[in-house]
This record gives C-alpha cells, sequence and structure tokens, in this order.
C-alpha cells in the first residue's frame, strides 16, 4: 500500500476555484456600484483614511521639487544679478562718457565765446601730456610746424591764460605754462590799472607778482589781466587773483602771491592765439638786424 503523508501546510481551495470566485465578486460589486451606488460611502471612509498616508508618500517627491526649483531659482538669479551688474557696469561707463562729453562741449562753447571776445585767429588743440620733469611746467599740445604755429604763441583756455609756446615740433609743440619759474607774463590790475609782471614759482602753481612796491595800490581779490605790452598776449585776458600780500617795511617790496585763473592743471583743450597783424615790428630788433657794423679802423703805416 502507498502511503502519503499529508501536506505541511493546508492548501485550501484551488487556485482556479478562488480566480472563479473573486472574478463573480468583483463583477457583483461594479454591478451593484454601478447600479444602485452602494460603495459611495464605503470609498469616501476609504479616502478619508488614505488621504494621510497620500500625503506622506508624496512628500519626498514634493520635496524633491521644491529642491530643484530653488536650485533653479538661485542660478537664475545669480545668472540675472551677474547680468544687470554687467549692465550697471555699462550703463556707468556710457554715463561717465556722456558727463565727459557734456563736460568737454561746455568748454567747447566757452572756447568759442573766447575767440568772439579777442578780435583774433585761433587755432584749437588738445592736451597730450605732460613731461615727466619735477622742475618745470609744460605740456605738449598736438599741433605743430604743419599747422602753422610758431613759437612763442599765447596759449588760452576757456577762463584765462594758460601760458606760451616755446617749442615746436612738425606735429606737435611744447607749451610752457605761467606757472612755471622762468615764465613771466606782463600784467595789469583790473581795479586800479597798475601794470607789474607775474613770475611762476614752479612747484607749487601759483604765481608770484614781483617788484611791487610795499604801497602799491593793491589788495587781496584783485583781478589781473594782461596789460598787452608786450604782443604776445592779447590785454585784458584773465591772468591771475591776488591771494595773499605781506608788506614789510624793512624790504622795498612787496610779497605778493597769486592763483592762476586759468586751468593750468585740469583742462584739455586749449586755443593757441594767433599774433596781432595791426602790432608794430619791435624798433630795437629792426635796427639791430639793418644796423651796419663800424669797420675796423686801419693801422697806420710808416
Amino acid at each position: 500500500m502507498e502511503y502519503t503523508p499529508p501536506p505541511f501546510f493546508k492548501r485550501g481551495p484551488s487556485l482556479l476555484t478562488r480566480f472563479a470566485f473573486f472574478s463573480m465578486a468583483s463583477v457583483v460589486v461594479l454591478v451593484a456600484d454601478a447600479r444602485f451606488n452602494y460603495l459611495e460611502s464605503m470609498r469616501r471612509v476609504v479616502a478619508v483614511v488614505v488621504y494621510p498616508l497620500q500625503q506622506v508618500s508624496a512628500l519626498p517627491g514634493r520635496a524633491w521639487d521644491w529642491m530643484s526649483d530653488l536650485a533653479l531659482t538661485h542660478s537664475r538669479l545669480l545668472l540675472e544679478h551677474e547680468q544687470m551688474r554687467a549692465q550697471g557696469l555699462r550703463d556707468a561707463a556710457g554715463l561717465q562718457t556722456q558727463l565727459a562729453l557734456s563736460a568737454e562741449n561746455e568748454q567747447l562753447r566757452q572756447l568759442l565765446g573766447m575767440r568772439q571776445r579777442v578780435p583774433r585767429e585761433f587755432l584749437a588743440a588738445d592736451i597730450l601730456y605732460a613731461p615727466r620733469d619735477p622742475f618745470t611746467r609744460r605740456v605738449l599740445i598736438d599741433k605743430g610746424s604743419q599747422d602753422a604755429i610758431l613759437a612763442g604763441l599765447a596759449v588760452v583756455d576757456r577762463t584765462g591764460v594758460v601760458g606760451q609756446v616755446t617749442r615746436v615740433f612738425p606735429w606737435a609743440s611744447e607749451v610752457t605754462l605761467i606757472t612755471d619759474k622762468e615764465h613771466a607774463v606782463p600784467i595789469q590790475v583790473l581795479r586800479s590799472g597798475l601794470r607789474g609782471v607775474t613770475f611762476g614759482v614752479g612747484y607749487d602753481g601759483t604765481l608770484e607778482l614781483r617788484f611791487m612796491p610795499v604801497n602799491a595800490d593793491i589788495q587781496s581779490g584783485d583781478m589781473l589781466v594782461t596789460s598787452g605790452i608786450d604782443g604776445t598776449y592779447p590785454p585784458g585776458l584773465p591772468v591771475a587773483v591776488v591771494t595773499n600780500i605781506e608788506r614789510n617795511a624793512a624790504y622795498a617790496f612787496a610779497r605778493i602771491t597769486c592763483t592762476p585763473a586759468a586751468g593750468v592743471n585740469s583742462h584739455g583743450q586749449v586755443l593757441i592765439v594767433g599774433t596781432d597783424p595791426r602790432h608794430p615790428d619791435n624798433p630795437v630788433a629792426a635796427d639791430e638786424a639793418t644796423a651796419v657794423k663800424p669797420r675796423p679802423a686801419r693801422k697806420a703805416t710808416r
């Protein structure tokens, strides 16, 4: 006789039986729910119970989306910040350029006003640079002998006298400023009409009105203008303003310090003043040029 041991686990109905049962139960539930709406209350209860589980299960995805949005927003804000910063720098550069152009246009308009006040020929020039010499006060301009520039011509700006052309090159010229220690300008006190000569100091951008008597009629704040007696500078151009006067009875002359009226260290455009055709030639120089030198006496012959 064959002996079959009892199964270790009790299997119950077969798989086919269970499949048929649950299929029929599903069909019955579907028909009952569709026809009579029996499961609506149960669906609501299940939805209330399952809702917290749905929210908890959705938290990782929401957290990931939030972190992704945060990273994208941060990157986008950084990019926009860099773009706005670059645009701000471009706008600032453009604004500075516009302000510089406006200032230059205003200076050019005032230079044109200077041309209308003085009945001479003018030539506009730009200052290229100042030589690196601490003992002189000179600048180089972009006009030279090719532009009919001659040594000795006066140079002015929109506010007054700047200096004088002292050296001419083919395409540039050197201008000695009135603050140079070797430069002198004949002046006249605008208030009293007193004439004198200003000399550059050379180291602090000031002028000195020398050889003026202690009792001379001059005060602090007086405007000094060109007298025009030298034929180089047109008369009436502002030269300097008296800032300090030291009078000492022990000395014959007063010590008078002045501040230049022109922007000798600031402006970039100047005007070169042409010669006055109505001004006569220097008779002393003409006589020296045309004078006949006497012949040396011959030795007596025996």
